[in-house]
């Protein structure tokens, strides 16, 4: 079996997105080296009305995702057991280090949130681990999850072509990737590095590194802090 992504989401509809284009929507379609599904979670509801939600416990405004629907949905999965993700903006970071643990499995099973979140007992009680794409809060956990996705099956062998390409992006060694260029050789006045055009090889790997590490210790001082900790 390839690698499978199943989302439970209120809005099915927004899938693919993004998912279904280029190298990883070839890849999927045309080429089954991974499988997505998504699981409409309003189908779970025993409610007439349909209705997944309740008001938040304690009182305040919005409304929570209830746990018995979720938990319905989600045991409802059949196969391989899976990573379970709930994308939450309290979540831990997504890292490219977790990536590629996620990617070594059968696929993942992603919660998109929508209100105020989700019951936090079924969060618990079926092992979820609540991720975050970053400090900035969505309306619901849709986007957040595609971004999950992506970052995955991009890992999935054959997918890019490129195996090579994937050893020198950023966070790889903890270091962010160097600035690209192409042609034309002058763009406004501005021109190409010399020396990626001196076919000296050694001198543009050296010069790439020391592009890496002066943009990480600039952009992300943090990632600096802690490779700089592990030498």
């Amino acid at each position: 079996m390839p690698f499978t992504a199943t989302v439970l989401t209120m809005f099915p509809e927004a899938f693919p997105g993004p998912l279904g284009v280029s190298l990883i929507g070839t890849a999927w379609r045309e080429r089954g080296l991974w499988s997505l599904e998504t699981l409409d979670i309003r189908a779970f509801s025993e409610d007439r009305r349909g209705f997944l939600d309740d008001t938040p416990a304690g009182g305040g405004p919005g409304a929570v995702l209830k746990a018995d629907v979720v938990a319905r949905a989600v045991d409802s999965l059949t196969g391989p057991k899976r990573p379970l993700l709930y994308m939450s903006a309290r979540g831990r970071p997504l890292t490219q280090a977790r990536v590629k643990e996620w990617a070594k499995a059968d696929g993942i099973v992603v919660l998109c949130g929508r209100f105020e979140g989700v019951d936090q007992r079924v969060l618990d009680a079926r092992g979820f681990e609540e991720v975050s794409v970053g400090d900035a809060v969505l309306a619901g956990g849709e986007a957040a999850a595609m971004v999950a996705i992506e970052a995955c099956v991009r890992l999935i062998p054959g997918v890019l072509g490129q195996a090579e390409s994937l050893s020198s992006e950023s966070f790889e060694d903890g270091l962010l990737e160097h600035p690209q260029y192409t042609r034309p050789r002058t763009f406004e006045g501005l021109d190409i590095p010399e020396v990626l055009l001196s076919g000296d090889h050694k001198k543009v790997a050296q010069w790439r590194q020391e592009q890496r590490e002066t943009t990480t210790r600039e952009r992300r001082p943090d990632l600096w802090a802690a490779r700089n900790a592990k030498d």
